[in-house]
């Protein structure tokens, strides 16, 4: 197959600087790897981390973007169960060692050379992007590839936080945030068959929350979300998807016994708890990181099957400055995804 020898990349040449369209030269995939014809890609806040080297070992000129869904376009030597067509998504997990600790113990997503696209190795924001085989998840037919994209890091990282946590169905269920986290994590929560409550700001969120499936509403801006949340008999699970360390301290008196607060919002300020918050109930503060490959695919199953759909707006690549600025502007409804036109 004829194949054009240049594609087009966003790529940012030093940290902080701006996004240039630049044509690469399309590369063939080595063992073990594929390379993914990118049909669309998510705009992620942990971008920013990227573009800003906020992580460790970022180097430039980089190409961003870890919410890839796409087709496989070429597979390299040794890489089974792919081919050419398939529809595919991949995420944050970008693949794994298969060789350290957890990797021996099966836990992939504890990864000490986890790798993930746009760090380890060019990412979404691009018409072609290249990962090993271990990254890819597969697509349903009922799911777009504007739909897949954001599953592979906001999907899944909710679905799989939830579905691991504390609450079972019935369970009162907070979750903290209402974006581009928040607004899928309501959805799994209510079709997990959770008593789903959203806690956001502003009393113009309401309806926006019952309409994606709560069955309760707090404004944090009105005070008192523990008392909110005592009041409807405490949360077994608190999910706290905003990233305010704040937001969530003021959260924690709102577990029931044995209630869990489950961290996704990425921040570095300090979360505020004491002793006495924690013992009493029996509480605990708990960290969940995003989800493997075949935990991606596993989330991209249960949305084709109960409707949860991320809340997306879309632009096209040579845009890209502008979707992630208004990603940054937290004013996206509720998750920018790039196209490339393929």
């Amino acid at each position: 197959m004829s194949m054009t020898t240049l594609y087009r990349a966003a790529q940012v040449n030093e940290a902080g600087g701006p996004f240039d369209l630049v044509e690469r030269e399309l590369t063939e995939p080595g063992p073990g790897q594929v390379r993914v014809a990118v049909e669309a890609c998510g705009v992620c806040r942990s971008d920013a981390g990227f573009v800003n080297a906020g992580f460790p070992n970022v180097s430039f000129p980089l190409v961003t973007g870890h919410e890839i869904a796409g087709r496989v376009d070429a597979a390299g030597d040794g890489v089974e169960d792919w081919n050419v067509g398939d529809r595919v998504a991949v995420g944050w997990f970008g693949g794994n060692c298969g060789t350290c600790r957890s990797c021996r113990e099966g836990d992939f997503i504890h990864c000490a050379r986890m790798q993930v696209p746009g760090w380890a190795y060019p990412g979404g924001y691009a018409e072609y992007t290249t990962v090993p085989a271990s990254a890819l998840a597969r697509v349903p037919d009922e799911i777009s590839a504007v739909e897949a994209a954001p599953m592979g890091c906001a999907g899944v990282t909710t679905f799989n936080s939830l579905r691991r946590s504390a609450a079972r169905p019935g369970d009162l269920v907070a979750i903290l945030g209402l974006g581009g986290l928040g607004h899928l994590g309501v959805q799994f929560a209510n079709k997990l068959g959770f008593e789903t409550v959203a806690v956001a700001r502003g009393a113009d969120k309401a309806d926006t929350a019952k309409h994606l499936g709560a069955h309760h509403y707090v404004d944090s801006t009105a005070g008192d979300v523990a008392g909110q949340l005592q009041a409807l008999g405490g949360a077994r699970v608190v999910l706290a998807t905003a990233a305010s360390s704040e937001a969530m301290s003021a959260a924690i008196d709102g577990l029931g016994d044995n209630g869990e607060l489950v961290v996704l919002g990425a921040t570095p300020e300090p979360i505020q708890v004491s002793p006495f918050q924690l013992i009493t109930n029996s509480r605990t503060v708990h960290g969940h990181p995003s989800g493997t490959a075949r935990e991606v695919e596993e989330t991209l199953r249960f949305a084709a099957l109960t409707g949860v759909r991320a809340l997306t707006e879309t632009r096209p690549l040579e845009e890209v400055a502008a979707a992630y600025d208004r990603m940054m502007s937290g004013e996206a409804r509720y998750r920018m995804v790039l196209t490339t036109g393929h």
